[in-house]
């Protein structure tokens, strides 16, 4: 079992920046991948970005060249920095964990959330 609590959410304008991170406890030697979604009221959850303990990352196409994922494996944490920030980047955004057990089976886990309100 992994538990995920996510911080680094707030009001920003426009164009600036905000640091979210991820601390993960628990089974953490299970985890495979980390990655960060987000969520608005009425829509689905989306990938943001994700990375796998090897450094392989993935962006959705809506932040690439602006967000950038990182992982500290020694300290069991994930971070995503959002530069140039725009208004549709307003979100709950989610911390994700997948780990795989010794049978080879998948199982995700999730933070609580932290609320990113970007301003025009």
């Amino acid at each position: 079992q992994v538990q995920l609590v996510e911080s680094g959410g707030g009001l920003v304008q426009a164009g600036g920046s905000l640091r979210l991170s991820c601390a993960a406890s628990g089974s953490t030697r299970s985890i495979n991948g980390m990655g960060w979604y987000r969520q608005a009221p009425g829509k689905q959850r989306g990938l943001v970005a994700s990375i796998r303990a090897g450094g392989t990352t993935n962006y959705a196409d809506s932040v690439k060249g602006r967000f950038t994922i990182s992982r500290d494996n020694a300290k069991n944490m994930v971070y995503l920095q959002m530069n140039s920030l725009k208004p549709e980047d307003t979100d709950v955004y989610y911390c994700n964990s997948r780990t795989i057990d010794v049978a080879g089976e998948l199982m995700d886990y999730w933070g609580k959330g932290t609320l990113v309100t970007v301003s025009s």
